[in-house]
């Protein structure tokens, strides 16, 4: 019988690192090593359900043989279907802000693997990124084990913070929560943003399985700051919270919430309050309404995490600083370029209310949009409002789940728009721009891949 991974092309035996000569390997081959393990991001959910991943048990023994040190600070742990990422930065930001030094782990990267991996909102450099995945790929061949890529890279996080003396981390949940990789550490601090269909052939084809594998980050003595305000989706985690012993929970609406939501030059303007103060007219420098329900459960999470009042003018100055590449990110003007990341329905929903309320002055839109596999373009495109898009330029994602640029043409004209198909992301802006007069916007989206490569064609 085949080993798990084999069929992707995976050795039986832990793939090893090179070291030439002396040196130190370089960051091309250190990738190249981290890529020949199985990658969850870059295969079909199916054929991952039938791997049987993830699991704990061998993030478990990576963290063990490095001396568990994810339990050497304290730890915010940030799940939900959309927003986590936004969720996660604001934490850091506010923690940060309030004198601690702070790692933070965040998925995908949008250009670079090192965008995964903050300490104190700076990058983990080349150098530092190769030292620590070569710790973690030693203690790999020692054990025996074949790792996952993002187990490995997880398990590099946790001890690049503990090696920092971090003070503090927000780590960003990859997949579900309860066997994710990142949950070997015990949060101090659950943060749920919202629960929505996504990845149904691993987490549940209901928002309440999906709400029960996302349940499974919240531990004894954690507090549970909760973003979804559904009754039958709340009631799953109020229950985890109970079963497990966790010390509270903070629901929005009821605990915490934006009580104010305006429309403000380069953002919002936003009030919160939370059950240790209330923060006015706070101006947040991201587009879309729903960046003020992020806000709201990241000022929860850092009171509770921190148990004590933070200064207003701590968060005002901390939230107005935030910057998250690739959510409704403005990269260009005349025409207006904006990308997004949406791939999910809900997801872009979100952006289609951007569209109207943000970007509402935007004469008509252009799509450039790329798709992973199992994605329904015409779900997408539906949702992001097909009343005021002008043209869809179809291109591939950069990925080995893309797919086929013409299944967007497909949907695209089955709704009435006009489509064309394109190559790479680069030849698809190129074309989004052509066919754009100066007071059209121009969204790129579908897929984190297509925002990737736009991002790094257009800055």
């Amino acid at each position: 019988m085949s080993q798990p991974g084999q069929q992707f092309g995976i050795p039986a035996e832990p793939p090893l690192l090179p070291t030439p000569g002396a040196g130190a390997p370089s960051l091309g081959e250190t990738l190249a090593w981290l890529d020949r393990h199985v990658n969850l991001e870059a295969i079909e959910s199916g054929r991952a359900g039938r791997l049987g991943l993830p699991s704990l048990e061998r993030i478990n023994a990576l963290v063990g043989a490095l001396g568990e040190p994810q339990a050497t600070y304290p730890i915010v742990h940030v799940t939900g279907t959309n927003g986590k990422g936004s969720t996660s930065r604001m934490t850091a930001a506010i923690l940060q802000a309030c004198g601690l030094s702070v790692g933070t782990y965040l998925s995908p990267h949008l250009e670079r693997i090192n965008e995964r991996l903050e300490f104190d909102g700076v990058e983990i450099s080349d150098e530092s990124f190769v030292s620590v995945l070569g710790t973690v790929a030693e203690i790999e061949r020692f054990l025996g084990i074949r790792a996952t890529w993002f187990e490995l890279v997880t398990a590099a996080a946790y001890a690049w913070f503990a090696d920092m003396a971090a003070e503090s981390a927000v780590v960003e949940v990859g997949l579900g929560g309860r066997f994710d990789a990142t949950n070997v550490g015990n949060a101090d601090v659950a943060v749920v943003t919202n629960v929505e269909l996504d990845h149904t052939q691993i987490l549940g084809t209901t928002r309440e399985s999906i709400a029960a594998e996302k349940a499974g980050i919240i531990k004894g003595g954690s507090l549970l700051v909760l973003g979804d305000e559904a009754p039958a989706v709340s009631a799953i985690f109020e229950e985890e919270a109970e079963l497990v012993g966790a010390r509270a929970v903070w629901r929005r609406g009821a605990e915490f919430g934006c009580s104010s939501n305006r429309l403000a030059v380069g953002g919002r303007l936003i009030d919160l309050w939370t059950p240790l103060g209330r923060f006015s007219d706070v101006h947040l420098p991201l587009h879309g309404a729903h960046q003020a329900d992020n806000a709201a459960c990241a000022v929860a999470a850092a009171q509770a995490f921190l148990e004590t009042t933070i200064e207003e003018d701590v968060v005002h100055d901390a939230l107005a600083a935030v910057r998250v590449p690739g959510r409704l990110e403005v990269v260009r003007r005349h025409p207006l370029v904006v990308l997004d990341g949406a791939h999910n329905p809900a997801g872009a929903a979100t952006a289609g209310w951007a569209l109207r309320e943000d970007f509402g002055a935007a004469r008509s839109v252009i799509v450039v949009m790329g798709c992973l596999r199992g994605r329904d373009p015409g779900e997408l495109l539906s949702a992001l409002g097909p009343e005021r898009i002008a043209a869809v330029v179809a291109c591939r994602p950069p990925s080995p789940r893309a797919q086929e640029p013409a299944s967007v043409v497909d949907a695209a004209r089955a709704l009435g728009l006009v489509a064309e198909e394109s190559g790479t992301t680069a030849e698809a802006v190129q074309r989004a721009l052509e066919l754009a007069d100066r007071g059209d916007l121009v969204l790129v989206t579908g897929s984190l891949y297509v925002v990737g490569a736009a991002r790094t064609a257009l800055c």
